[in-house]
Order: structure tokens, then C-alpha cells, then sequence
């Protein structure tokens, strides 16, 4: 009975988790499309390694090319008309945008170098002039070093984009435990009562459906009475709810991945003691070994 206990207690607890950060994913995947959070973001990342924050020199030129984006006329634009902003760049496309960009004569490789002196920026100028040093005048060398450098800034911006996600999922998740009252402790108390409340989770749902959700609203979540009173309680509900939302910060596929091995071990039943099955083994074996040893006599009588 404990160890039944036990694992029913980790399948609700599991299946609960693993549900709200699947929801948090959905709610905040819908915010980031909504608001074209990635597509910001790169932007940002790329005024300020170009150091153009106003959006008037380097980087409006390098998003006016086509291979940066495909919508685009060629034409300068303005950051806040742009209606398409790419949220991925193609390092190597980047590259040649940006060489292109620099370039006083189109096509002109000869005279890269003094192009690249005429940068009026100073430390874009820097960076540029070391890079083109260290590809010793061969073109294809300059570009992979120039996608190199635009893959070494976007692995820093995409560390603080998660960062900031992570964030936002932490936020989100304590609203949804606040709105819902998904109180880990009196969870984790109510499934230790009453272990057959998580009896019907059989497996790790597939998606965010209507019977993952009725899945989730048969457990014990949700108010009884409400606005709460202020007391001890209420102190010990509220810490309920920061464990909820901690656990968001796994991740579903964690907490799933988690509920399909408990649910597997669930289903695979307790395992026979040494004892028990060398018992049935022998009883089994004992009619073919008497009936061997009673037929020749059968056989002499006859």
C-alpha cells in the first residue's frame, strides 16, 4: 500500500506539473508570435553590434537587403513602419548583406579594404579592419570570419532571450497557480490521502487538449472559498503556489517524460518474490514427472 501510495502521489504531482508548463509553453509561444518577440530581439541585438541604435546607418542597410529580408524593396526603412522583421538570419547571408552594405561600389572586392576604412563608426571600423587582417584578402575567408563574429553575438543574445523567458515563464506560471489555486501542498496532501484521485492518469498526454485539461480539473485544484483569509494558512498557500510555479521552470517534456516512467512502472505490477517463483515452477513441472515414471508400468501390466 506505501509503495502504491507513493507512486500515485508522483503520477498526480508529475501529470499537474507537466500540464501547467505545458500551457505556460502555449501562453507564452502565443505572446512571443503576438508581439514578435524573436523578431525584436534580433533586431536589437543586431543595432547594437552594428551600433547603429537609432536605426539610420549600418543596420537599416543590412535590413534592407533581400537575403536579410526577402520583403523588403531595397529601399531605407524605418524601424517603426517595418512591417517585416525577420525573426532568424542566416549567418553567411548576413555576411554578404553586411559586406554589400559596406561596399562604396557594388561588386567592387578589389578596394574591400578601403571600403571597410570609410566605416564611419569607429568601433564597427575596429572589428572590421581585424577581421579582414586575418583573412589576408581572400573574400571567402572575410565572410565566414564576418558570420562567425554576427554567430558569437546572436549565441550571447539568444542566452539573454531565454533568460528573459524563463522569466516570463515564472510569471505566468504563478498567475495561472494564483488564478487556479494549484497549491503544491495541499496537492501533495490530498493525493497522499487519497491516492486514487490520479487512479485515471494512464499516460502522458499528447497535447494540450479538452481531456488533458478535464484530466488536470479531476485533480484537487481549484477554490473552495474565496478571497482567502490572511492567516498562517494563507502564508503556507502562497508557498504552495512558488513551488507550482518552479516547477514550470523544468519544462513539460521533463515532467512527461517523468509521468510516462512512472506510469510504465505502474503498469508493470509488483514483481514476484525468488521464493515464490521457484514454487510455481516446480509444481508445474511435477505432473510430467510423475506421468513419465508411471507409464512403462501401465505399459508392463497391459
Amino acid at each position: 500500500m506505501f509503495g502504491s501510495s507513493v507512486l500515485e502521489l508522483a503520477i498526480g504531482l508529475t501529470f499537474c506539473y507537466g500540464t501547467v508548463a505545458l500551457i505556460v509553453a502555449t501562453v507564452q509561444e502565443a505572446l512571443a508570435a503576438a508581439f514578435r518577440l524573436r523578431a525584436n530581439t534580433l533586431l536589437a541585438g543586431i543595432k547594437s553590434m552594428l551600433n547603429d541604435p537609432r536605426f539610420t546607418m549600418l543596420a537599416q542597410m543590412v535590413y534592407a537587403h533581400p537575403l536579410v529580408n526577402p520583403h523588403s524593396d531595397g529601399k531605407a526603412l524605418d524601424e517603426r513602419t517595418m512591417a517585416a522583421r525577420p525573426s532568424y538570419i542566416e549567418p553567411g547571408y548576413f555576411a554578404i548583406a553586411l559586406i554589400d552594405s559596406i561596399q562604396q561600389v557594388p561588386g567592387n572586392f578589389a578596394r574591400l579594404g578601403a571600403d571597410i576604412d570609410a566605416v564611419s563608426d569607429p568601433q564597427v571600423r575596429r572589428a572590421l579592419q581585424g577581421l579582414y587582417a586575418r583573412a589576408g584578402g581572400d573574400l571567402e575567408r572575410f565572410q565566414l570570419l564576418v558570420a562567425g563574429w554576427f554567430d558569437n553575438a546572436m549565441q550571447r543574445l539568444s542566452g539573454n532571450y531565454k533568460r528573459r523567458q524563463l522569466l516570463i515563464s515564472f510569471l505566468i506560471s504563478l498567475l495561472l497557480a494564483i488564478l487556479f489555486n494549484i497549491d503544491s501542498i495541499a496537492l501533495f496532501r490530498t493525493l497522499w490521502q487519497q491516492p486514487q484521485l490520479a487512479a485515471h492518469i494512464t499516460a502522458a498526454p499528447a497535447a494540450l487538449d479538452a481531456e488533458t485539461l478535464r484530466q488536470l480539473w479531476a485533480l484537487p485544484i481549484g477554490w473552495q472559498s474565496f478571497p482567502p483569509l490572511l492567516d498562517a494558512a494563507f502564508a503556507l498557500q502562497a508557498a504552495g503556489w512558488l513551488v507550482t510555479a518552479s516547477t514550470t521552470l523544468f519544462g513539460a517534456p521533463f515532467w512527461f517524460d517523468l509521468l510516462q516512467r512512472a506510469a510504465q512502472l505502474r503498469s508493470t505490477g509488483t514483481r514476484p518474490d525468488d521464493s515464490v517463483r521457484v514454487q510455481v515452477a516446480t509444481s508445474a513441472r511435477a505432473p510430467a514427472a510423475v506421468e513419465v515414471r508411471t507409464t512403462p508400468a501401465l505399459l508392463n501390466e497391459v
